[in-house]
């Protein structure tokens, strides 16, 4: 999460009410979903007329990327499905920063997707009343360093401090420069995103959601007829996307083609007693001990809700079968707690209190590069994963252009040559 932004930098019946209150902005944002058991903007796509035989696609996943996948094909006309072993934006959709950046992956394979996904955030905003349902807004992005005293630092407060830096980041700062403006960087409450999505697909496009885990695929030939889910329940289909994230990996189909695992990103989230103090600016940190050792790369993202995110703490781990039952390691959480009173008085014990403590897995791939496509040699089998620390900013586009893929066989807002599975035949996994 922290560590993959900022290398980037430098070269998500059922109700689900969500309520966030703030003096600053109250977000009240209540989903009804139908479950069954076991700068520029991008024009966003049209509802296509209802087709009296309709593509039948089977999505798993309710991540943010199997979410944006799935409110596109419904758009587009197709018979969606989409399937969920717990909940919707319950994993890494549900516990990531939102952050999204025009042009932070410029220059590498993911560029074309990042700035066309960019946009149709701001397109989805202006669609859904994104600052009110999930909270999307333009922020200024800054790049601090910190280093940390064993005892309690004077507050910069005291010595003048460049303008760019807002009076509430009153640590020990230094080398403050601005790294993205409101035209280049921005934020979505994930988990809200993920719900508003998913909810005006089911409501809008006659998607439906089923709560149940995928137990393996039917072939009929070298094409896929149906799904299975645990418990024997069997959804025919004419075509299924696999966007389970870290758990991708786990399916023989994929396992046998590449490598896709987990890096496990810690974070918090606090409520602070003042929060109209704190002003959209995402900080983007190199922060050093004060014990010594290597620096790290913790993040904080002020939120409209009133709330602060702070992340970073990642390392490469088994991902456990069970989101519900991912937990942070300690000594990390406490050390992004130490990262947050250091940068700010409003931050710390008397200052805010911290509602949450979590971590998730991020999908990753050998080579760094999302695997979006067909499966080889398995007709109507698509996969959408590996898009690490990015999947929120990347989900729309990555949605989008998997519709297209699955209705029209071949995308026009993305080029999807560089992220085909396809690239990894005679690779061999590492």
């Amino acid at each position: 999460m922290a560590t993959c932004h900022t290398e980037r930098r430098s070269r998500v019946v059922m109700n689900l009410a969500v309520t966030s209150r703030a003096s600053t902005l109250t977000l009240f944002h209540t989903i009804t979903i139908s479950i069954t058991s076991s700068a520029n903007t991008i024009p966003l796509p049209s509802r296509q007329p209802m087709d009296q035989n309709p593509k039948r696609v089977v999505v798993c996943g309710g991540g943010v990327i199997g979410v944006c996948t799935a409110y596109f094909l419904a758009k587009k006309g197709a018979a969606v499905t989409l399937i969920e072993k717990s909940d919707v934006a319950c994993a890494a959709s549900g516990k990531a920063g939102g952050f999204l950046a025009l042009d932070w992956c410029d220059g590498g394979p993911v560029e074309s997707l990042a700035r066309a996904s960019f946009n149709l955030h701001r397109s989805l905003s202006a669609e859904l009343n994104g600052p009110r349902s999930y909270g999307y807004r333009p922020l200024t992005t800054l790049s601090l360093t910190v280093t940390e005293s064993d005892s309690n630092p004077p507050s910069s407060s005291t010595t003048s401090k460049p303008s760019i830096v807002p009076s509430w980041i009153d640590g020990p700062i230094r080398s403050p420069r601005t790294i993205g403006t409101p035209e280049t960087t921005a934020q979505v409450h994930p988990q809200l995103f993920t719900r508003t999505l998913i909810a005006r697909a089911v409501k809008d496009h006659g998607a439906q959601v089923v709560i149940g885990k995928l137990e393996r695929l039917e072939l009929v030939g070298a094409r896929v007829g149906s799904v299975v889910l645990e418990g024997g329940r069997v959804i025919e289909c004419d075509s299924v996307v696999l966007a389970l994230g870290p758990w991708s990996g786990k399916l023989e189909v994929l396992a046998s083609l590449c490598r896709v695992y987990g890096l496990k990103a810690h974070s918090i989230v606090l409520e602070p007693r003042e929060p109209n103090s704190i002003t959209p600016h995402a900080l983007f940190l190199s922060y050093y001990p004060s014990k010594g050792g290597k620096a790290i790369d913790p993040e904080v993202y002020p939120r409209p809700t009133g709330e602060v995110y702070v992340c970073g703490m990642s390392a490469e781990e088994e991902v456990a079968d069970d989101p519900e039952e991912i937990r942070g390691k300690e000594e990390s959480i406490e050390m992004l707690k130490r990262v947050a009173k250091t940068v700010s008085s409003h931050l710390g014990e008397g200052g805010a209190r911290v509602k949450a403590e979590q971590a998730c897995f991020l999908p990753c791939t050998d080579d760094g590069i999302p695997v979006i496509g067909e499966v080889p040699g398995v007709k109507g089998c698509f996969v959408a994963t590996g898009h690490s620390c990015w999947g929120i900013l990347n989900g729309p586009a990555t949605g989008a252009a998997m519709a297209e893929l699955v209705i029209d066989g071949h995308s026009t807002i993305v080029d999807l040559k560089h992220f085909s599975p396809a690239r990894f035949l005679g690779r061999g996994k590492v």
